[in-house]
């Protein structure tokens, strides 16, 4: 039977974090599942909307559970109705998994407590709050648990999953169609590379909206603190 893969999907999620793993796992033959509350079409924060497969309450399990990041993600992590279901898919999945900030998600549900973890640049010391040990790489592989960092990562994330899903061969050959062969005309995508300057003009763009979406990070992590999940 294929590999079952659940994305939770939802309002303003970053739809790349979502459709690059997508593509590469579907190429491998993965059956991908899309949940929400409801089957109505959902805003990406890309301007555009993806349509849900199915219901939070139609899909109790899958194989691969999978959760995207995007500034959704704050209000996904207030709802408990959500955490739960994530608990609850992870429970009996083969692998755990995260792209960007999706591993905030992961962690506001528990499972990412005392594991290595990776996610979105600026988030990721974040993920600290919630138990888990943030790790700077692209990547991150602890026992079931994959995350991936931010955004473009999704397509490295994708790969790795393949090729721990099926082994090498069939991980190449979904890389080998998707002609993912990638070569920026820039490189500036990571901070190391962008250099002080860059990365002092992007923080200081987004200074306002960043302090606000740590504000909500950090409280979340205190009411869950002091009113656990109880799914």
């Amino acid at each position: 039977m294929p590999t079952r893969v659940a994305f939770l999907v939802y309002p303003d999620m970053t739809q790349l974090d979502f459709t690059a793993p997508a593509q590469l796992l579907a190429f491998g033959g993965c059956t991908i599942e899309t949940a929400w509350k409801s089957r109505e079409p959902i805003a990406t924060d890309s301007g555009f909307a993806v349509v849900p497969s199915t219901t939070i309450d139609a899909c109790r399990e899958a194989d691969v559970v999978c959760i995207p990041g995007g500034i959704g993600c704050h209000d996904v992590m207030d709802d408990d109705e959500l955490l739960c279901w994530v608990r609850r898919v992870a429970r009996t999945a083969s692998h755990v998994t995260s792209v960007c900030t999706g591993s905030l998600i992961l962690g506001a549900a528990g499972l990412l407590d005392g594991y290595r973890a990776t996610s979105h640049w600026r988030f990721r010391d974040y993920i600290r709050l919630f138990g888990a040990v943030p790790t700077h790489e692209r990547v991150v592989f602890d026992r079931n648990r994959i995350t991936g960092g931010g955004v473009t990562a999704g397509l490295d994330f994708g790969l790795a999953l393949l090729e721990a899903l099926q082994g090498r061969v069939p991980a190449e050959l979904a890389q080998l169609g998707a002609e993912y062969d990638p070569h920026p005309p820039l490189h500036a995508g990571s901070p190391e590379e962008a250099g002080p300057a860059l990365v002092a003009r992007l923080e200081k763009g987004s200074a306002k909206q960043f302090a606000a979406r740590v504000a909500r990070i950090e409280a979340t992590a205190a009411r869950l603190k002091a009113h656990p999940l109880t799914c």
